[in-house]
């Protein structure tokens, strides 16, 4: 078993933490985080805590568009950074003994504190025994899931039991319309509280951004079991000006106990009239408040053994390993279910709020893999639909750029498909975006199979890209080639560079990928061509100027070396290895000015090796190599999205070791809380990274001209590996273990090349 930095204890199937902590309740609010795809919220506590903690409810594709705070204001900024809103709060239950509320922060004493996360029901639950002040003793049990199959579903159970002392008990269970972002820029009230409905069968608060005009209806119900085992639906309503609840009363002696039993969530705007709000809510109450807390939950269970049937993979022989794995894809599925072509996926997912809960370049380089291959072409293609229907605003944020004639710049973040990023060096310089949107189309295909994709939506994207490309480069004479001037690559720890590497190489390869599909679609379907022609207002030669700038493209390479340089100028810098840095001074990002940051070598994140990750088949063992001994030791890794890249590319050296050690960097980032901010959120996006790095790593997955190649190796820590894929229609199960490498598939006719024979 490898070692772990973490309070969270190792178990295969299980995320939980033993004794309570005040120092660990942010943190923990993150890792035990529950969301449905549509709907999610921080593990915060359902009574009342005075201690430190980060509240926060979110509902996906609700936003508001902030104001843009930055020191000096740029022509081409956009004016709004757009950010997930804290939500309503649906799942406060404050319980009063004796008239006096529950706090832990406060209590006398806490004893046998636990939480724990089921990955295989999707239940997360939370227990302990407190003395109050009184000296009265209770045992609680909190259990709690978002339903997959009902997205506007939260249950809650809270079982009381009295250990000592007769007890007066009272729930207060309420939503509460008293919420704020703590990322606000200016403090403005994002929510307009239109009006609330009370009754003792449903509490709700409709409510209307401000700005972005969302409705969402927060809604709730409680009833409760008494000691008997009754049934109990007799409630008093305690309404304020926000804040909306259900009072209910039991007299408990030792011994006894009762359980209070709540219905609530989100209904979204977006999927439901608002006029309709208060009959779907009661709707959602009459068909779930008659069937038991264990019924639904066992309903839950059932649908989260679906997604395992499918999504799994079992790690034999390292138990850290294995858990890591299984939590990553568990909050890949609560983030994101593809039913939802509006939706996407968020840095932070429904865990936080860093980074405004928008879409960034994350999505393709490293998301879609995982929703291909473990649900299929239909969920794959609904994250390029995002795209395509956003595509008039990305010509649109290129023209406010100057660029011209359909050219499309994909935003760095994104609610709607409009920038909302203000660092100029990210917002104005960070284009390699707009090829991870190309390498994304031209990666489901090959995947997939799915030949429509691209001539009924992907090359209207493909073209308004390559336009881009085309009118960003400059021809310089000097060189005798075409350049890319004023850009910041994927290692953000470098701005405003010429040439960078990768940029220049997925420009070159975009030109050359939409010149070949335009190519065969004029060949293969000249009626379609001719629509396209028209729509897209082909102009003469526009082809030919493509192949053109993707033949002359600059590729800046090292004088001596067959070595391609990150960017021009980069032998400039004194290129010490990070080793030299001394411990007390990582990260750098949060110890070094930014200047002494950028004239380092220090490289943030995988960014000519980004680039030799994607392009794999483009270069051999030995550029690989070259370049990996070369880039490697200069990387710090202080993005989440750097250690899987080298995971992958170490294992394909077959240096396992490496390999490993990046895997476990990646993979419990949270868990183990590498980067000290757990508390601000989960970072879901660099959780399917993790996935990449055990499926294209260590099973040694590649498409290579449209055919499955595996070559896996296994880590000295792993005594077995088994993964499914669904490529083309078939689902393929592979297993590799010490003793050699077995694989079933459902159709015979589809080929596996495995370690260099077909099977």
């Amino acid at each position: 078993m490898s070692k772990t930095h973490s309070y969270i204890k190792i178990d295969p199937w299980k995320i939980s933490e033993e004794g309570f902590d005040p120092k660990r309740v942010k943190s923990s609010e993150s890792i035990f985080s529950l969301g449905n795809g549509a709907m999610g919220q921080r593990a915060n506590f359902e009574e009342r805590y005075s201690g430190p903690t980060f509240q926060g409810s979110y509902v996906g594709g609700v936003y508001y568009p902030d104001k843009t705070k930055v020191g000096w204001w740029k022509n081409g900024y956009p004016e709004y950074f757009a950010k997930v809103l804290n939500a309503p709060n649906w799942i406060g239950m404050d319980l009063f003994v004796d008239g006096n509320p529950l706090d832990l922060f406060k209590s006398k004493k806490v004893k046998h504190f636990r939480r724990e996360l089921d990955m295989q029901t999707g239940i997360y639950l939370r227990s302990f025994e407190v003395e109050m002040q009184s000296g009265k003793v209770l045992d609680i049990q909190i259990k709690r899931f978002l339903s997959l199959t009902e997205a506007s579903l939260g249950v809650i159970q809270f079982n009381v039991k009295v250990l000592q002392g007769n007890c007066s008990l009272s729930m207060e269970s309420f939503v509460d319309g008293d919420v704020r972002n703590q990322d606000s820029n200016w403090d403005d009230p994002f929510w307009n509280h239109i009006e609330t409905e009370a009754t003792d069968k449903l509490i709700g608060i409709h409510s209307k951004t401000n700005k972005s005009n969302f409705e969402i209806f927060t809604y709730a119900y409680t009833y409760f079991e008494d000691s008997k085992g009754k049934a109990v639906k007799d409630n008093t309503l305690i309404t304020s000006k926000n804040r909306l609840a259900h009072l209910l009363d039991c007299q408990l002696k030792t011994g006894e106990s009762c359980s209070f039993v709540k219905l609530g969530g989100y209904i979204n705007g977006r999927h439901h009239p608002s006029i309709t709000f208060k009959a779907k809510a009661i709707q959602l109450i009459n068909n779930y408040s008659d069937k038991s807390f264990d019924t639904l939950a066992h309903q839950q269970a059932l649908e989260w053994s679906k997604i395992w049937e499918d999504a799994d993979i079992q790690i034999e022989g390292d138990v850290a390993a294995q858990q890591a794995i299984r939590y990553n894809i568990y909050q890949l599925n609560q983030t994101y279910n593809g039913k939802n072509a509006e939706l996407n996926i968020g840095p932070k997912g429904f865990t936080g709020e860093k980074y405004g809960g928008s879409t960034y370049w994350d999505t393709e380089a490293y998301c879609l893999p995982f929703y291909m291959a473990t649900k299929g072409p239909e969920i794959a293609r609904n994250l390029l639909k995002y795209r395509y229907n956003q595509l008039e605003k990305a010509i649109e944020n290129a023209e406010k750029l100057g660029f011209k004639r359909g050219a499309a710049l994909y935003p760095m973040v994104t609610m709607n498909g409009e920038e909302c990023h203000n660092e100029w060096e990210i917002t104005f310089e960070e284009i390699h975006r707009n090829g991870a949107i190309a390498y994304a189309i031209y990666n489901y295909e090959r995947f997939t199979g799915d030949t429509q994709y691209i001539p009924e939506m992907g090359i209207e994207v493909l073209v308004g890209i390559a336009r881009f490309w085309a009118q960003r480069v400059n021809f310089s004479n000097a060189k005798k080639a075409y350049v890319i001037l004023g850009v910041t690559g994927p290692n953000e720890y470098e701005n405003n560079v010429n040439n960078n590497w990768y940029t220049n190489y997925i420009a070159k390869w975009c030109l050359e990928y939409t010149l070949s599909h335009c190519l065969k679609i004029q060949h293969e379907n000249p009626t379609v061509w001719k629509a396209l022609t028209v729509k897209l207002n082909f102009v003469i030669d526009e082809l030919n100027e493509w192949k053109e700038i993707a033949k002359a493209m600059y590729l800046p390479k090292h004088p001596e070396q067959e070595l391609f340089l990150q960017q021009d100028g980069f032998l400039d810098k004194t290129l010490d290895n990070v080793n030299q840095i001394p411990v007390k001074q990582r990260p750098i990002n949060q110890h070094w000015s930014w200047d002494r940051i950028l004239r380092s070598p220090y490289i943030k994140q995988a960014d000519v090796l980004q680039g030799f990750y994607f392009f794999g088949d483009h270069f051999n063992h030995q550029a690989l190599e070259t370049h990996f001994d070369f880039y490697e030791p200069l990387t710090v890794h202080e993005s989440s999205l750097s250690p899987c890249i080298h995971a992958i590319l170490a294992a394909r050296l077959n240096r396992m070791n490496q390999a490993y050690s990046f895997y476990l960097q990646t993979s419990r980032l949270d868990l183990d809380d590498y980067n000290k901010e757990v508390e601000e959120g989960l970072h879901i996006t660099s959780m399917a990274g993790t996935w990449l790095s055990v499926i294209e790593g260590f099973g040694g997955v590649q498409i290579i001209d449209n055919k499955l190649y595996l070559n896996p190796k296994l880590p000295n820590h792993w005594s077995a590996l088994k993964f499914k894929l669904f490529f083309r229609g078939t689902w393929i199960q592979v297993k590799v273990s010490k003793s050699g490498v077995e694989i079933n598939k459902n159709n015979p006719d589809v080929k596996v090349i495995c370690q260099g024979k077909t099977y």
